[in-house]
């Protein structure tokens, strides 16, 4: 990557999984899944609230480039994949609650489907609210059941691809590059929606790696 980040890193939404990795794919890839076997095994071990905390909240102290040396160029369909795009999504909320809950809410009012129940997402879904629920997905990988937890990262990033779709639509007659920013970051998200489907039905299988 060719930008220098300090920590923490502000995480803009057009540089969604744009890291580049180094030199050496095999070591690189070695490094992530160890890296993430031991995260995931050191939260499940502990009954230490305070750790789970840290762990959730790592990305607030330290950047999200901390995490993308290690696990931005896994496999969409791989544990430390699902880890990396997990933390990503909290970032870029937490950086923009407000607009985030807005195109959530959008989403929650165009999608006709289970994906909010799914999701979890309180009603009326406020910056406050979305902010929350972003902790409740990642904590969820810690301390509950991954599979559920990377569900409802797939639904929660299928909402808010909803939700831009229909801003994008709104935006075109008078903002088209408005419109073509909104559109990209929807095709992205519902993209990552099927990521985290994908990483969920490989854990149930005992594929997850």
């Amino acid at each position: 990557m060719a930008d220098d980040f300090h920590k923490p890193t502000q995480y803009s939404g057009d540089k969604f999984d744009t890291f580049e990795g180094g030199e050496d794919p095999a070591q690189i890839m070695r490094v992530a899944h160890d890296t993430a076997n031991a995260l995931l095994s050191r939260a499940r071990a502990t009954d230490d609230a305070e750790v789970i905390e840290r762990l959730v909240a790592y990305t607030d102290a330290n950047g999200i480039d901390a995490l993308a040396e290690l696990w931005a160029r896994s496999s969409p369909r791989s544990l430390p994949g699902a880890l990396w795009r997990i933390y990503l999504i909290r970032v870029l909320i937490r950086q923009d609650a407000t607009g985030t809950s807005f195109l959530f809410q959008r989403g929650l009012d165009m999608l006709p489907t289970i994906d909010a129940l799914v999701a979890g997402a309180p009603m009326p879904t406020g910056p406050d609210e979305i902010t929350a629920l972003a902790d409740q997905i990642l904590r969820g990988l810690f301390r509950g059941d991954f599979a559920i937890a990377l569900d409802r990262a797939a639904s929660f990033s299928r909402i808010l691809a909803a939700g831009c779709t229909s801003a994008a639509d709104d935006a075109d007659p008078t903002n088209p590059e408005r419109a073509t920013e909104l559109t990209t970051r929807a095709d992205r998200l519902a993209q990552t929606a099927d990521e985290f489907a994908g990483c969920a039905r490989l854990y149930r299988a005992g594929n997850l790696e």
